[in-house]
């Protein structure tokens, strides 16, 4: 007998968005995609037809639909943390882009309502712990293999961002990446942090600090750097490396091949991140297809996007102040252990 598919709602078809739902309906196992919302109507029917899906009025009407299992939110961050209680009073499992939610306090609202279901339904969609090579780098830092972490370097360079983009929006769109990239390889949080600014380049708007550089501390005393240049140009390039007492353990730079010509070796860069981490999104939206089979929820829960968002907001005062910014440790309650 077939097991059945698990039927996903997918709310916001941005570029993301539309790309899970490609995934969902092409390039993973066990579920299909049956509604869509966006406020682009046009845009979600389109897309709703060429998967066999219907667009719906309401993305309320997407998660109280009986014809949905589980949903995928990648609507604008501002909107996360109430599409997420919707899901929880409805009892359905959620894969929510990052940030769980833009402030503290709305995603301790989630935390607390989800408390209150008795049942863990929500995942945080920080898909770098999806990655080869950040699995790769977790492997060799929990086997030993590189003694104890000393310090974590990371580079995280975009092409470029539109005008709007802030010197804020910085911490809390790209380094809290970073951020729960160092939490969950060293199995500990960030107590602290600060945000240097220093030459400009000249391809930021004048109200963009751009390169930044994000140094942040451990509760053991690792250090943790992360430059942060969103108008790079050159392609998108993201880097990783933990020095370890008795090794290194790197990411590297990840390029798509390269040619030798007239005397020169070429590497191809990623262009952006959905060519960079496409499989990572893939293996994301597989295992949290796979978990909700078995009654599980993987990867970053609501605790881990409270926390992410705990230390951007942090590192936002950080880049107001000018000053070495005090993260307080937030206590993670049992129903996340």
């Amino acid at each position: 007998m077939a097991t059945e598919l698990l039927r996903v709602g997918v709310i916001g078809t941005g570029n993301i968005g539309a790309d899970h739902v490609d995934r969902v309906a092409n390039q993973v196992s066990g579920a299909r995609v049956t509604a869509l919302f966006d406020v682009a109507t046009e845009r979600a029917a389109e897309l709703a037809g060429q998967v066999g899906a219907v667009a719906m009025p309401t993305a309320s009407e997407v998660i109280s639909s009986p014809d949905v299992d589980a949903i995928i939110i990648a609507s604008p961050g501002e909107f996360h943390a109430p599409l997420t209680l919707e899901c929880i009073a409805a009892g359905k499992p959620v894969l929510c882009e990052k940030p769980l939610a833009p402030t503290v306090e709305e995603c301790e609202s989630v935390i607390a309502a989800e408390q209150a279901s008795g049942r863990r339904l929500v995942q945080v969609g920080f898909m770098r712990r999806n990655d080869a090579g950040y699995r790769h780098m977790k492997n060799n830092l929990s086997s030993g293999a590189i003694g104890e972490a000393l310090l974590l370097h990371c580079e995280h360079r975009n092409p470029d961002v539109p005008d709007s983009f802030t010197s804020q929006m910085s911490m809390t769109d790209s380094v809290i990446h970073e951020i729960d990239t160092a939490r969950w390889l060293l199995g500990e949080e960030i107590v602290r942090v600060r945000v240097i600014s220093g030459k400009q380049t000249p391809n930021a708007a004048p109200h963009l600090h751009d390169p930044q550089l994000v140094i942040m501390e451990s509760q053991s005393g690792v250090l943790v750097s992360v430059e942060v240049f969103v108008n790079a140009k050159y392609g998108y390039d993201v880097r990783c490396e933990v020095v370890g007492s008795s090794g290194v353990t790197s990411l590297g730079s990840q390029d798509l091949g390269n040619f030798v010509s007239d005397t020169r070796r070429t590497a191809t860069m990623p262009a952006n991140w959905r060519i960079r981490f496409g499989d990572a999104y893939r293996a994301e939206i597989q295992d949290w297809i796979n978990g909700i089979a078995a009654g599980q929820v993987r990867g970053a829960n609501s605790f881990d996007g409270l926390c992410a968002t705990h230390v951007a907001q942090a590192a936002v005062r950080a880049v107001t102040t000018g000053t070495t910014v005090e993260v307080p440790v937030l206590e993670q309650p049992a129903f996340y252990h």
